[in-house]
């Protein structure tokens, strides 16, 4: 039987998910860089041949880590599902011969090489500069029309995200991105290859989004993501997912599959995230790539990466188009034949329509709640009333345990300040979104009030 060594770290689709799929085809090494979700620990190792968990992983030894694991238990492919681990696990595959992201990985990485990349390639995306230093900010500052948007290069999940309007909130955005990073390096959610990613930053105009011109209704958010993979050097586009609003600045609320677009909108998004795949030069991998909508047809390119989409991504294609994409990216990797979708699949070839929230303290115009709650997904599920035969579930390894106070919304940690994720199945794209902004409304009515004892920050 064929061997997979998975490399799991912080992030990407729920890891039990992952290991059923990937067991199904092949024995199954993992090789745990960051510590297992307790509520898939013990089918973690029912499900896999060895699990071992490195007692120091340091980012310079990582490679050779990834390299000396694979060899031990002679692994015909090495896969990572966390954009952290991507860049190390493309140059583990590339010391070992095996089929991986190949030697770009680092351009759908940091933010900075991969805007280059495609300013290079004369693709539409907001005006940038990268920026290393306070110094290198303020001079972009004041060089570039605002407002502004710092990110972290490195960073996922829209953590250390900064708008600056005017160069006097310069000092005070830098050392709060800064902090963040810090912040989410001591949780987990941090580069484990690349010395120093936490000081890499790039700086870019915020563009003008407009969801009214592609969606026939309203309440979609002004961008989309094509989801697909790379095979051979090939793009090969899967479907295409839409979004509710972002949370000031840009953190996520929820993802939906497919996105309720018309055929000739669909196509021309596709043709662009073909031309940003291509532009990177990956070789085999799954891509995630991010677009903002704006008025008369413009586009621009957000990012791509070198890995399926996160959350609930996957399980939602799985569910809606019957596509198994870990067990189809595995079978790649090891050589076999796969049926890939000849075109990017739409509403039209749908089977339903699932969808996946992030569960924030804000509201649905993205205001704080005016007290403290508690997470009990027993509660929103018995008071919610949702459309007529949705299915509403939690996503256990991603959220909170009942009982937990739900943190305050910080703009500056993005998805870090989540309380739980939630996935919600129903007839068609338009009824999840009707269904999430319900929910949204009705989440700090229908949570029990925190009391003093159960909220420590």
């Amino acid at each position: 039987m064929s061997k997979v060594l998975l490399v799991h770290a912080k992030g990407g689709p729920p890891l039990g998910h992952v290991l059923s799929r990937t067991a199904a085809k092949a024995e199954v090494h993992l090789l745990a860089l960051s510590a297992l979700p307790p509520a898939v620990a013990g089918s973690a190792r029912r499900l896999c041949a060895s699990v071992v968990t490195p007692a120091d992983a340091h980012r310079a030894d990582l490679v050779s880590l990834i390299v000396a694991r694979a060899e031990a238990v002679g692994a015909d492919a090495v896969l990572t599902f966390s954009e952290y681990a991507v860049v190390a696990v493309a140059e583990a595959c590339e010391a070992l011969g095996l089929a991986g992201a190949g030697g770009a990985s680092a351009l759908a990485r940091d933010k900075r090489l991969m805007r280059r990349t495609w300013r290079q390639h004369g693709l539409p995306q907001p005006e940038f500069r990268p920026v290393d230093t306070e110094a290198d900010l303020l001079a972009a500052a004041r060089a570039l029309p605002g407002p502004l948007l710092l990110k972290a290069a490195w960073s996922a999940g829209s953590t250390a995200h900064q708008i600056i309007r005017s160069p006097h909130e310069v000092p005070a955005a830098w050392a709060r991105s800064r902090a963040v990073m810090a912040e989410s390096a001591q949780l987990g959610f941090a580069e484990l290859h690349v010395a120093e990613a936490d000081a890499h930053y790039v700086v870019e105009r915020i563009v003008t989004g407009t969801a009214s011109d592609w969606f026939d209704e309203p309440g979609w958010g002004d961008y989309v993501s094509v989801e697909g993979v790379v095979t051979d050097g090939v793009f090969r586009p899967v479907c295409l997912s839409g979004r509710m609003p972002t949370v000031e600045p840009f953190t996520e609320r929820a993802s939906i599959t497919p996105a309720l677009l018309a055929q000739d909108a669909q196509d021309r998004i596709v043709d662009l995230a073909r031309r940003a795949v291509d532009a990177l030069g990956l070789r085999d991998c799954g891509t995630h790539t991010e677009i903002k909508l704006g008025a008369d047809g413009e586009m621009w390119l957000i990012e791509t990466a070198a890995r399926f989409g996160g959350a609930m991504t996957v399980p939602q294609i799985e569910e809606v188009f019957g596509l198994d994409l870990v067990g189809m990216l595995v079978d790649h990797l090891l050589g076999r034949p796969v049926a890939w979708p000849e075109r990017a699949l739409g509403p039209a070839q749908a089977r339903g329509a699932a969808g996946s929230l992030v569960v924030l303290a804000v509201d649905g115009r993205g205001r704080a709640w005016p007290d403290r709650r508690v997470w009990d997904f027993g509660a929103v599920s018995a008071d919610v009333a949702l459309s007529r035969g949705s299915r509403l579930s939690v996503v256990p390894e991603s959220s909170l345990p009942d009982g937990s106070a739900v943190p305050v919304y910080d703009p500056a940690a993005g998805a870090n300040t989540m309380a739980a994720l939630c996935l919600l199945s129903a007839a068609d794209a338009r009824t999840v979104l009707r269904d999430f902004e319900t929910l949204v409304d009705a989440l700090p009515r229908v949570l029990p009030a925190a009391r003093p004892q159960e909220v420590s920050v």
